[in-house]
């Protein structure tokens, strides 16, 4: 039986594997992120093409949630302190209103169709997003980096990426206290935000003593696998003091992204990130259920008008982000467009409404469309904007 479930653990591993490099490969290949393919190879899995294939299985879903863990690290390594300090007030508004008003429509959306409270507050937090990796790609790929509106966009997204740490701690908080009580939510924002405080005072003395010790030895891997017990360990220490493990890999990644490992480490992590990661998006696109997607099917059809007005949402909300830039030379247009991707943080949002019961599975894949659609919109957006 024990031979038997590995092979079974193997086999649903292997397929995980090879459809998220497949459709990734082909997403990559039409000019999107990959991202999307992994997710469209999750729904393919979903649909139920190989028997031996569970959703459930909890080894998989112990490597999806290491795979978010190191996700969150390397973005807190890709995380520069100087260019957010750069970007000035422009960018510190552009994202402060990305997160208030996408928030505040996603949550006003939901209490208007009667489904308030801890349903509202998900859906608000699931639009508050903003991938700053496919963003950055995207202007990568265009030559536009150097652009000034490509710095406020960039700058914005650094910003949504912590404060997006910081509301999804809050918003785990919730799942776990099965409540909607703002007492909980302003406390475990403030225990996010006084670790990342206390973290970004005291870390650097820590950072440097790793990179110390790094330095000495000569063991293989040690780079690696340093950094990791490092993220690890700072995830640990944020989950005893009662906030997200992520926030702690979040800081972690920040902290060594001072040091004069960082290249190294972001070419070290790259492919344990991308053999973990893809874990996650797949498991997270094998829960999509097609059949609710069919529009010819009658009861599908409010699900679907209401995916249609979270999209709605979600693009007007960070759109009108770019009414912070007050510089009218600037192109506050591309500004907004480049706000506009949710990308994996959506995903985990979403995630973790389902996991704890919050939301059901016909507005998780609602909340998946809305991720996959503004995804698939940015791109072409940004390059119209900027042309």
């Amino acid at each position: 039986m024990h031979d038997l479930d590995i092979a079974r653990f193997l086999a649903e591993l292997l397929v995980i594997l090879f459809s998220a490099k497949l459709f990734g490969e082909l997403a990559e290949r039409l000019g999107q992120p990959a991202v999307l393919g992994e997710l469209i190879g999750g729904v393919v899995l979903g649909t139920g093409l190989f028997t031996f294939f569970h959703l459930n299985d909890p080894a998989l879903a112990l490597m999806a949630e290491v795979g978010v863990i190191l996700l969150l690290f390397e973005t807190g390594i890709h995380c520069d302190l100087d260019q957010l300090l750069k970007s000035g007030p422009t960018a510190t508004a552009v994202a402060a209103i990305g997160v208030i008003a996408p928030f505040f429509l996603g949550w006003a959306l939901m209490t208007a169709l009667g489904r308030g409270g801890m349903e509202a507050v998900f859906v608000g937090a699931a639009l508050t997003a903003t991938s700053v990796g496919i963003t950055a790609r995207v202007l990568s790929d265009l030559g536009k980096l150097e652009r000034p509106e490509a710095q406020i966009v960039l700058g914005a997204a650094v910003i949504d990426d912590v404060l997006g740490v910081i509301i999804l701690s809050a918003v785990q908080g919730i799942a776990l206290s099965g409540a909607l009580q703002w007492g909980g939510v302003l406390k475990t924002t403030a225990l996010s935000a006084g670790f990342l405080v206390a973290a970004l005072w005291f870390g650097p003395r820590l950072a440097e003593r790793f990179v110390s010790i790094v330095h000495r030895m000569r063991v293989r891997g040690v780079l690696i696998g340093a950094a990791v017990c490092f993220a690890f360990a700072m995830a640990l220490a944020a989950h005893a003091l009662g906030t997200a493990m992520i926030v702690g890999a979040f800081t972690a990644g920040i902290l060594l992204s001072r040091t004069d490992k960082k290249e190294d480490l972001d070419q070290t992590l790259k492919p344990v990130v991308d053999f973990f990661a893809p874990v996650f998006f797949v498991m997270v696109g094998a829960k999509v259920q097609l059949g609710s997607l069919d529009p010819t099917n009658a009861a599908n059809r409010p699900m679907l008008g209401l995916a249609a007005l979270l999209i709605l949402a979600a693009i007007a909300g960070k759109v009108v982000s770019a009414l912070a830039v007050r510089d009218r030379a600037l192109n506050r247009w591309a500004v907004g467009f480049g706000m506009i991707p949710r990308g994996e943080v959506g995903l985990i949002f979403a995630q973790i409404g389902l996991s704890a019961g919050i939301i059901e599975t016909a507005l998780y894949t609602a909340v998946v469309a809305m991720v996959i659609v503004t995804t698939f919109l940015a791109p072409p957006l940004l390059k119209k904007s900027l042309a």
